[in-house]
């Protein structure tokens, strides 16, 4: 990759994350914000309807639509698979006017402060990722990757260079002013990398870059009819991204008795009690906290 010639963001995805879709709002109204010399800005609301209804999705989690055996489907027609060939069709094969880079903007309500959700470890996404965290300690790096992008099923599917930021915690359906300026200063940031990126003036960044590599993720305590039988335990609510050890209580039955992680070694838990995540049967993510030469 020598030049990056047009830049989409992405808000929206999910209809009830209002941090990216207005700041999509924003940045629609004052596209100087956005402007760089070099490339192209684009902007997209990528899920209308349920943003319009404050809906995660109308029929379908648009964020899980972007297999490629799914866009090539014809008889996949729901709203969502619709708009997700439509996305397709205007970032990823539209001729000289398709997305060199993807920012998809989400918020959460696990406590994830500003997180870079990287689906492959392409050298420029980890050294924008380092870049990040270096100008901002809130800055952590997940890395959920996809052997191939036949089996990545989010936007950022639709092209090599890009990532998601996720942050949070913030209810669904709201905002709140700090996250969305946080938000917003780090889409600016990702803008000037690029921008230095193509005039041949990277800033130097840390040769290390600290991640959170996933690793599996963990239901809430059920019974065998699916009936949930407990929840997240107090100690471990909101410590996204601190260590969990073999030992610790990990969840709370309703008649009060405690569940203790039984793994074998160290985890980091993020995505701690995302209530968007309940209807996925996943109380939390598992990840390993590892540095990585770039």
């Amino acid at each position: 990759m020598n030049q990056i010639n047009r830049v989409a963001i992405v808000g929206g995805t999910h209809g009830n994350e209002f941090t990216g879709a207005y700041l999509i709002q924003k940045f629609a109204k004052f596209p100087d914000l956005i402007t760089r010399p070099s490339f192209e800005t684009v902007t997209l609301l990528a899920n209308p309807h349920a943003f319009a209804a404050g809906r995660r999705y109308v029929e379908k989690d648009l964020n899980r639509c972007f297999l490629k055996q799914d866009l090539q489907n014809p008889t996949l027609n729901s709203y969502e698979e619709l708009q997700a060939k439509s996305i397709q069709n205007t970032l990823a094969s539209n001729g000289n006017k398709q997305a060199d880079f993807i920012l998809d903007l989400h918020s959460s309500t696990a406590n994830m402060g500003l997180t870079i959700i990287l689906v492959n470890s392409h050298p420029l996404n980890l050294k924008l990722a380092a870049y990040l965290s270096q100008i901002s300690p809130l800055v952590k790096v997940y890395r959920c990757s996809f052997k191939s992008i036949e089996e990545n099923p989010f936007v950022n599917s639709l092209c090599e260079l890009g990532f998601a930021i996720e942050v949070g915690p913030i209810a669904q359906g709201i905002l709140k002013a700090t996250l969305f300026q946080e938000t917003e200063e780090l889409v600016h940031a990702v803008l000037d990398y690029l921008e230095q990126f193509n005039q041949g003036e990277i800033s130097l960044t840390n040769e290390m870059l600290i991640v959170y590599d996933h690793l599996s993720v963990v239901d809430y305590p059920k019974k065998p009819d699916g009936t949930m039988f407990g929840m997240i335990h107090p100690e471990l609510q909101d410590k996204d991204y601190q260590a969990l050890n073999p030992g610790d209580p990990i969840f709370l039955t309703f008649d009060d008795k405690t569940i203790f992680y039984e793994g074998a070694s160290t985890v980091w838990p993020i995505f701690i009690n995302e209530a968007a995540y309940y209807e996925k049967g996943i109380a939390m993510c598992l990840t390993q906290r590892q540095q990585i030469n770039i």
